[in-house]
């Protein structure tokens, strides 16, 4: 079993990705609105696809290290069974969506190959 890794305040700047279904499409547009209103932050179009490496439907949610410890709290508490995946920006996306990938609610895996081909 892996054991899900708690997300750490490390990096300057981040991305919150909150991974949703159809069933849950509205609860998932909502807590991502509300997330912007609550913090000042910038949220990403609510993609019904699959985008980048990523196997599901999702919201991006940028936000800096002085909001991460106040929203990712407030994320936990409200995102009702929702996976949220929670990278750093470090400028190296492989690092981002593997070394430096915490998760709130279990991990799904990532399509990693197109930041495989950029080495």
């Amino acid at each position: 079993m892996n054991e899900t890794r708690r997300p750490v305040n490390s990096h300057k700047a981040y991305h919150a990705h909150v991974y949703f279904e159809k069933e849950t499409l509205s609860f998932a547009t909502s807590l991502c609105e509300q997330a912007g209103k609550k913090f000042g932050l910038k949220v990403g179009r609510v993609h019904q696809k699959m985008v980048g490496p990523h196997p599901k439907w999702s919201c991006q949610i940028t936000f800096g290290s002085q909001h991460f410890d106040d929203f990712v709290t407030w994320l936990e508490l409200h995102r009702e069974g929702l996976t949220i995946l929670i990278h750093a920006l470090s400028g190296n996306d492989l690092e981002d969506h593997t070394i430096y990938a915490y998760w709130l609610g279990g991990s799904v895996e990532l399509d990693l190959s197109m930041f495989e081909q950029a080495i």
